[in-house]
């Protein structure tokens, strides 16, 4: 992604651009083969799904996000999936308003 912030946890990566112009947020997802076969790598892009609701729920609109998970990500359970994806989140959201 030009122009975004990379941010990282130990299963997750993230890229976050702000645009406070766009009326709503915009996802996208990246689970490559690496993470698990076809059934883990659709569990996987559940998981991130029902927890980027929980992102918009709470960031509102305005920005662009992508994640990226990394090798060993379906074999995490449902909440450390969630706490390092919104960890990464909440590192991004604070280092970027800092600006």
């Amino acid at each position: 992604m030009k122009g975004g912030r990379r941010f990282s946890a130990d299963h997750i990566v993230i890229y976050l651009k702000r645009d406070e112009a766009q009326p709503h947020a915009r996802f996208g997802f990246i689970v490559g083969k690496t993470v698990a076969g076809a059934v883990g790598r659709n569990l996987v892009k559940r998981r991130l799904r029902a927890i980027a609701r929980e992102v918009i729920a709470a960031h509102g609109a305005g920005f662009d996000l992508v994640v990226r998970a990394q090798e060993g990500a379906a074999q995490l359970d449902w909440n450390r999936l969630r706490e390092e994806f919104l960890g990464a989140v909440a590192k991004a959201f604070g280092k970027v308003s800092e600006r």
